[in-house]
């Protein structure tokens, strides 16, 4: 990657300065830089007794900037690793985790309300980190509300590196997506980075190419976050490409309208089958069928057998009649990939397809552009004068 493909990308003038800046620097003053900070932090952690390693306090009197990192895919996921551990490489920032106990990456902005979510210390060295059995946006909100940490806004919030494009419409499934997404409604910086993997191509150390090509970006954007200049109405959502070392620079981007077609698929189960399946997958369709039929007859009553091990859920009717011919059926969704007919490259799907590492800004703005206000304004206009 060179810096003449950073100045036609058209970002922002001083984020493409500090980005060059980053990029010319990197083998001479930064490393000097990560030694002296390398060389604090190791004085810092032996006066510092083991037990309180883990505690989310002992990093108060850490001057490096607080970088919090969360993710889609799960905290044991190859993407988070490589991440965390190219930003502690660097040594300029205090990285600290909160990421979900186990994939999310298509839970979209979905929250947990009126129920408890538990959360653990992680082992990742060098971090504090924590994993929660919650969604992006769950972890996010909770290590931004002072309850977890010491602090309550980092300078910055990465989301990612997931495993998988989110381009187009793919944002609103997007796990990772909505962990920057909801750093931003709390006012605090944030960027969510994906790789473009390609199933049978790709390979868990991708993520660590990718993590080393995002690198100047977070570098630049902290710099940016420092003076003041960095953009606050937006998230950056960066997409690498699958081959991350061989990309054709940045390139700004916009939104497109892609995405895959979702494709279910009835799966066959005769009742035999769907009552007495593995263990674990019919006592959770036993426990969801007992909660319909609790909320639909009001009642339900269990029998323990020792067929199988198993447990089987008798339904009760109101009458107090069982309820055995009720059929069920079995779907599952996957999504499948389809042509895109737009080629123009100012979009994120094409620009990453053909080899850019995007960068599209993504705002909170609910102002709707102004032709599509204008033809909803003429439509509401005719559709209430027909029917007056």
């Amino acid at each position: 990657m060179t810096t003449s493909a950073v100045k036609n990308n058209l970002l922002p003038p001083g984020l493409v300065s500090n980005l060059q800046q980053v990029l010319l620097s990197r083998k001479g003053g930064e490393d000097e830089q990560s030694k002296k900070n390398g060389d604090d932090s190791a004085d810092k952690s032996s006066s510092t007794s083991p037990s309180d390693k883990n505690e989310p306090n002992s990093d108060k009197d850490d001057l490096r900037h607080i970088v919090l990192v969360t993710n889609g895919d799960g905290i044991e996921s190859p993407g988070l690793t490589y991440l965390v551990e190219a930003l502690i490489r660097e040594g300029l920032y205090n990285v600290h985790v909160c990421a979900p106990q186990s994939d999310k990456s298509v839970s979209g902005h979905s929250v947990t309300l009126r129920e408890t979510v538990a959360v653990s210390s992680a082992e990742i060295n060098g971090a504090t980190a924590f994993e929660v059995s919650g969604t992006p946006a769950d972890c996010v909100s909770l290590a931004l509300s002072g309850a977890l940490f010491s602090w309550s806004k980092p300078l910055l919030v990465i989301s990612g590196i997931n495993k998988g494009s989110c381009c187009g419409h793919h944002m609103i499934y997007s796990g990772v997506v909505a962990g920057a997404r909801e750093a931003l409604m709390s006012g605090v910086p944030s960027m969510s980075i994906s790789l473009n993997w390609k199933k049978d191509e790709s390979q868990d150390s991708d993520f660590k190419d990718a993590a080393t090509v995002c690198l100047p970006l977070i570098n630049a954007a902290i710099r940016d976050i420092e003076k003041g200049i960095f953009p606050k109405s937006c998230l950056l959502n960066v997409e690498v490409p699958t081959s991350a070392l061989m990309n054709k620079g940045f390139k700004l981007t916009k939104q497109s309208l892609w995405r895959s077609t979702p494709s279910w698929q009835a799966i066959s189960a005769n009742k035999s089958a769907g009552r007495f399946m593995s263990n674990q997958q019919s006592l959770g369709m036993q426990l969801a069928q007992l909660g319909r039929d609790a909320s639909a007859a009001g009642a339900a009553r269990r029998l323990t057998t020792q067929r199988k091990n198993l447990e089987v859920v008798e339904s009760v009717g109101v009458a107090g009649k069982s309820d055995f011919n009720r059929s069920v059926k079995y779907f599952r969704l996957e999504f499948l990939d389809k042509e895109q007919d737009d080629v123009d490259e100012d979009f994120d799907f094409q620009a990453l397809q053909d080899g850019f590492v995007t960068i599209t800004p993504i705002s909170l703005s609910p102002h709707i552009e102004s032709d599509v206000q204008t033809a909803a304004l003429e439509w509401i206009s005719s559709a209430l004068q027909a029917e007056q």
